[in-house]
């Protein structure tokens, strides 16, 4: 992948090997593996049986989740945070365990939309839960350094799955949840 640092430089008129730019390429490349390590991950490894029977049934609610991910189509940086609920049946998940899923699917290629319903549907799947909730909220550069350079704009997606969909009350409580 260096070589193709080198050749971007080269495209966008700069000369990889003047002194500030001759470990660029390495350490760019380097960069993408690290912000792209989702693609090498598994919801197996990152969840690694941490899901514990339990009697509790009411929301389990986990919010500020910290996240930045690469646009799919710039890039570039959106960042934010996650806010994610959902209702047990029957079993939790370890709590790490939801920051994890949020930051292996944040580590792709993404836009926000397809990442909130990834983490929802992944969160229902591995936990079984009766309903979830997954709210992200983040600034993203490629509205904010290029195009319409809007600097204050914040993009809020929603996911809701099971009680979250079809219970307004359910929807409700996550929300007052998070004021």
């Amino acid at each position: 992948m260096n070589e193709q640092y080198v050749q971007i430089l080269k495209a966008i008129g700069e000369d990889p090997q003047r002194p500030g730019l001759q470990d660029t390429p390495h350490r760019a490349a380097k960069a993408m593996q690290y912000l792209t390590r989702g693609y090498r991950q598994s919801l197996d490894e990152i969840v690694n049986e941490a899901l514990f029977p339990s009697d509790c049934s009411e929301m389990v609610v986990v919010k500020d989740i910290e996240l930045y991910s690469l646009c799919e189509h710039h890039l570039l940086p959106f960042i934010g945070k996650a806010h994610v609920a959902y209702i047990p049946n029957g079993k939790v998940l370890g709590l790490s365990k939801v920051a994890r899923i949020v930051d292996m699917f944040a580590s792709r290629l993404q836009i926000q939309e397809q990442l909130t319903f990834q983490i929802a549907k992944t969160l229902q799947q591995v936990t079984s839960a009766v309903g979830v909730g997954v709210i992200i909220e983040a600034q993203h550069m490629c509205m904010m350094m290029r195009g319409v350079e809007k600097q204050n704009s914040v993009m809020k997606t929603s996911a809701m799955l099971g009680n979250f969909r079809s219970q307004q009350a359910t929807r409700n409580e996550f929300l007052s949840l998070l004021r």
